[in-house]
């Protein structure tokens, strides 16, 4: 390339970081590809994209998949509504950072033991809860203890079943005990149910009256329809320029893009994909396209015929072309799935299990060994579950006749969806957000005992190795199992996992964020209201 086309080309990119049309990642990459180095690159960056933000205005959010189901129990956290305002309006130990490293929120650092068994976390003394009261390791205590115990429903409680005892160290630290080592504690604190709320003077967590840390104080709200938030004076971390949030639920993507093309709202937080080559060229909008380990499942109820036969199972798994749903569905936003939850985007990921392709003739020889030939079975999804959900279905139906199994796409209703559909009907498409490590993917809802085990799957060889994965920190023994649990959960698991879609977003072209944005939820790891501000 000449000297003339290196400039162009950073010109271009350097445009491209002013607007927040690119990523850190990618500007990194074009500009070594027009031989700049890293520090000079490094540099380029922050000069572009680093541009100051301005504190003022209201921020007016298009939000999908809100319902009024939704409540302010973390415990019960599902929709993509709920964790966004969660993650508007409190706090939490810990945060993935717009780079996807680990950072601190209520935390300021931890530590652990050397056999990882026992985690202290340092608490900011900066924090205060919208109704005026300092965050205390008390405080702390009653939000961890509200997804533990016997019993206990919390969708989390899986996650802190090896958490033996929570103490206050008395000097603005807490220690969590653990039964055995787990070197993905820090990680789980992110998780978006372990919101931190005000204990009652009875140690209970006071989550009923909608209290919170956060960036932004809740005003109004009523859940299904949206809310107004105000920024908190008192909140602790950076970020929350906006004066007012504003998230408006819309569940209709048409009528959510027809909101952000004509300015009634600064952001749509999901988009249809098929409209993306259309909408690129409006010079008033800006589109995040963010690779992440977000994922499509469709969860057979492997305790119910006829998806109690690893057979069937398998061969409804080889009847989907992944390749065509994820041009013609997602128009190439996504990347192909193989039947495990363990996206490319997470560490340790199994390169060497063999991808499944779409082979109709295998399938039908299965279903013959299984006594189903000419299987027909019923599919639950909706159009709030991700973008092109149902079309997804329609295709996937299309599929599997060359296997002689006729797929019925039952379109349901998408106010209720999670609480009417999911975990009830045997066979339905479902959409999780990315989660940060494989370990906390799988002991959500892969493992035997877990409340979201969407497949009601039990494999106790997984399970075996799920418990030695979490206590082994040696990574390169922590790869070769997850490897074998990849594999298992691929050839004997009760989901099908087609592909791992985007985050797909658009934004007014006077909201700016720093070019960043962190892949754990659509609008920046559910924190935009936190992190970006209007030019």
């Amino acid at each position: 390339m000449t000297h003339s086309k290196d400039q162009v080309l950073l010109d271009k990119l350097a445009g491209a970081a002013r607007e927040g049309r690119i990523s850190r990642r990618s500007f990194m990459h074009y500009a070594a590809v027009a031989g700049v180095t890293s520090t000079t690159a490094t540099g380029l960056w922050t000069s572009s994209a680093k541009a100051e933000p301005k504190r003022g205005g209201t921020y007016r959010l298009a939000q999908h998949d809100g319902n009024s189901s939704d409540t302010h129990d973390p415990g019960t956290y599902l929709t993509f509504a709920m964790i966004n305002l969660a993650h508007t309006y409190r706090s939490y130990l810990t945060q993935i950072e717009p780079d996807q490293s680990l950072g601190g929120d209520i935390a300021t650092e931890w530590s652990a033991t050397p056999d990882a068994k026992e985690w202290t976390f340092k608490l900011t003394d900066k924090a205060s809860f919208h109704s005026g009261g300092k965050v205390t390791a008390n405080d702390i205590l009653a939000s961890m203890n509200h997804h533990r115990g016997e019993g206990n429903t919390s969708a989390a409680a899986a996650l802190l079943a090896d958490v033996a005892d929570i103490v206050d160290n008395g000097d603005n630290t807490v220690t969590f005990k653990l039964n055995s080592p787990n070197a993905d504690l820090p990680w789980l604190m992110t998780d978006y149910h372990l919101a931190i709320v005000p204990a009652n003077e009875d140690g209970s967590a006071n989550w009923q009256s909608g209290d919170g840390s956060g960036p932004y104080k809740l005003v109004e709200n009523e859940f299904g329809v949206g809310s107004r938030l105000v920024r908190h004076d008192g909140w602790h971390g950076e970020g929350a320029y906006f004066d007012e949030v504003q998230i408006l639920i819309i569940n209709d993507p048409n009528a959510r893009q027809t909101a952000v093309i004509t300015g009634d709202v600064d952001a749509a937080s999901q988009l249809e994909n098929k409209t993306l080559g259309l909408l690129s060229r409006n010079p008033d909008i800006k589109i995040d396209n963010v690779a992440s380990a977000a994922a499509v499942t469709m969860p057979m109820h492997t305790n119910a015929a006829p998806f109690d036969n690893p057979d069937v199972r398998n061969a409804l798994k080889l009847s989907v072309n992944r390749e065509e749903l994820i041009e013609k569905i997602q128009f190439g936003a996504a990347t192909i799935g193989n039947d495990f939850h363990h996206s490319p985007a997470m560490p340790y990921f199994p390169e060497s299990i063999e991808q499944r392709p779409y082979d109709p003739d295998q399938a039908k020889a299965l279903l013959k060994k299984a006594g189903a030939e000419g299987l027909t079975v019923n599919l639950s999804t909706a159009d709030s579950v991700t973008s092109g959900a149902v079309d997804a279905a329609v295709l996937y139906a299309e599929h599997a006749k060359a296997s002689g199994i006729t797929i019925n796409v039952v379109r349901e209703a998408n106010d209720g969806y999670y609480s009417d559909v999911w975990l009830k009907k045997p066979w339905c498409m479902v959409q999780w957000g990315a989660r940060p490590t494989p370990d906390v993917m799988y002991s959500l809802a892969y493992k035997d005992d877990a409340s979201w085990n969407e497949s009601f799957w039990q494999n106790e060889r997984f399970n075996v190795l799920l418990r030695q994965g979490k206590a082994e920190l040696d990574d390169a023994v922590r790869a070769e199992i997850y490897t074998e649990m990849g594999q298992i959960a691929r050839d004997d698991g009760g989901t099908v996992i087609p592909y791992f879609p985007n985050f797909v977003y658009a934004r007014r072209g006077n909201l700016e964020h720093t070019g960043e944005l962190a892949a754990s939820w659509p609008m920046d790891g559910a924190r935009a209201a936190q992190r970006w501000w209007f030019a």
